[in-house]
């Protein structure tokens, strides 16, 4: 009885007391966060993003669309300061301070759209809308379509463009950059075992980007590569309002090119520093382009003076003040002639040789190029010229002791060919081998030995030419021309040479006794 009397004012008391502790603890405790979402407007061309520490938590359409223009291998929140920081410079200084400002609005540069960013709870509300809806101004659809058209066409172009394209902000900081270059960075960031962070990394740290301000031609640059080649390239800069845009394409074929060339300038060079040849080259405007050390020493020139590149005439000229050319009647129409072509495609080569007072003999080789460029060979012949004197010399001396030998001797090679006759010879048989057009052959004097002879110098005949054509020692007579008696041998020389001697037994007999009639006197 007692109990069912307490029960209601208890009941009572207990929700009293509830409600008046909840009306004093919950003002006190924190909110619960609520997920916002995105507000669709009847428009449904909003572009609207929402971003939880960095990461998309929703976006509309648009903005999804807009976001599928940038590169696939970047995060959500890098695509979108990508495709935004260009047309607002100033957005991650921004963002940066969203939670304390709670919001902002930032104009593009061209002034063309508007991004409105604003703090909800944590989460980032960014939505970008056309300036022009502000002050209700219409555009053309069909101007509209067109624009976004290109946009499309230049976005594809930069993306698949094999070459690199990045764009950095008056910071230093890369805003924007192209497929090729993200895939070099991720390869680049590899071998430190990084990824891709915002702003993008500098991968070609030796091109800074204040080159840019300064106008710098394009510079070649390399990379180093996870697996420890390097990527060469060539760098260039252009300036684009207060950004610069950077391009670098691949060089390897062209720095190999360049490595090959200049090996083989030094193998050139190398080699002509060896050659015992003076070489002077000049090219089209006659001016020196290239000479070798021996080019100094045959001329005894300054190097200093063919360093400063000295014109044709000039060089022609030192070697007249130093008598180091021949002589000339007319040498102002001399060196022109030397620096002169018959043809502009006069490529015949040609030779002279230069006897100079001294008594040295230079052989010059002249020899046309093309493009109009001369090369000047130099050789020193003064020795070879001697020799060659001397020689002829020594060979008219035997020739003149061969002519006064009483013996009729002929040499006929190896091949059996009539190369050396004395006078006696030509006297005894009525033959003179140089009065023949032609080469004269051991059949043919053997007609006319035996035009010559008496019939019976038929054997003798025949035993000689056997003899000649098998290059053996042979002795024997014959009847010659006049009835004279002939004796005849073969001699065999060095190099398959045979000697033929014809003499007249007579005449050998006389001089014989006449030799021993003086012995005789002197014995009695």
């Amino acid at each position: 009885m007692f109990d069912g009397v307490l029960l209601p004012p208890m009941l009572i008391a207990t929700s009293l007391v509830s409600a008046v502790l909840a009306l004093v603890i919950l003002p006190w405790l924190p909110l619960p966060r609520v997920k916002p979402a995105v507000e669709k407007t009847g428009s449904g061309d909003d572009v609207v993003f929402l971003f939880d520490n960095e990461q998309l938590l929703d976006a509309t359409p648009s903005a999804y669309g807009l976001l599928s223009l940038a590169p696939g291998q970047l995060t959500d929140w890098q695509r979108f300061l990508m495709l935004m920081s260009p047309r607002f410079p100033n957005l991650s200084a921004e963002l940066s301070r969203l939670a304390e400002v709670g919001k902002f609005c930032l104009s593009e540069v061209n002034g063309a759209a508007r991004l409105r960013a604003l703090w909800i709870n944590g989460v980032f509300r960014i939505s970008l809308t056309d300036a022009s809806d502000d002050d209700d101004v219409e555009f053309d659809q069909s101007w509209l379509d067109g624009l976004n058209a290109e946009l499309r066409v230049l976005r594809s172009v930069a993306e698949n463009m094999p070459g690199l394209a990045w764009q950095i902000d008056s910071k230093g900081d890369i805003v924007w950059a192209n497929k090729a270059y993200l895939e070099l960075a991720e390869q680049h960031l590899a071998v430190h075992g990084a990824a891709l962070t915002w702003p993008l990394p500098q991968v070609f740290s030796d091109y800074p980007p204040e080159r840019v301000a300064e106008g710098a031609a394009s510079l070649r640059t390399h990379v180093t590569m996870p697996d420890g080649s390097v990527r060469r390239f060539d760098c260039r800069a252009a300036q684009a309002g207060s950004t610069g845009l950077m391009f670098a394409t691949p060089a390897e074929a062209a720095a190999n090119a360049e490595t090959a060339l200049a090996e083989f300038r030094q193998t050139l060079v190398q080699t002509f520093a060896m050659l015992p040849t003076g070489l002077a080259i000049f090219n089209r405007a006659r001016n020196l382009v290239m000479f070798n050390p021996a080019l100094t020493d045959m001329f005894l020139l300054e190097p200093e003076f063919l360093i400063a590149r000295p014109s044709l005439d000039a060089f022609l000229d030192r070697l007249r003040e130093k008598q180091m050319v021949p002589e000339q009647r007319n040498f102002s129409a001399w060196r022109q002639k030397m620096g002169a072509l018959s043809d502009a495609k006069d490529t015949n080569t040609q030779r002279e040789n230069w006897a100079l007072p001294s008594g040295q003999t230079f052989k010059l080789t002249k020899r046309p190029f093309p493009d109009g460029a001369i090369a000047f060979l130099f050789e020193d012949v003064s020795s070879e010229i001697s020799l060659t004197r001397r020689f002829r010399s020594e060979l008219e001396v035997s020739r003149a002791v061969f002519d006064t030998m009483d013996q009729a001797v002929a040499i006929f090679s190896a091949g059996g060919v009539l190369t050396m006759a004395n006078k006696a010879y030509c006297s005894l048989w009525n033959h003179n081998p140089n009065e023949s057009l032609g080469d004269v052959a051991l059949q043919d004097c053997g007609e006319i030995w035996l035009n010559g002879s008496a019939n019976s110098a038929n054997t003798a005949v025949t035993g000689l030419t056997r003899a000649v054509t098998a290059k053996t020692a042979w002795s024997g007579q014959l009847v010659g021309p006049d009835n004279a008696k002939l004796a005849c041998s073969v001699v065999p020389l060095t190099g398959g040479s045979v000697m033929v001697s014809f003499s007249n037994s007579a005449k050998r007999n006389t001089h014989s006794n006449k030799a021993q009639e003086p012995q005789t006197a002197d014995a009695s």
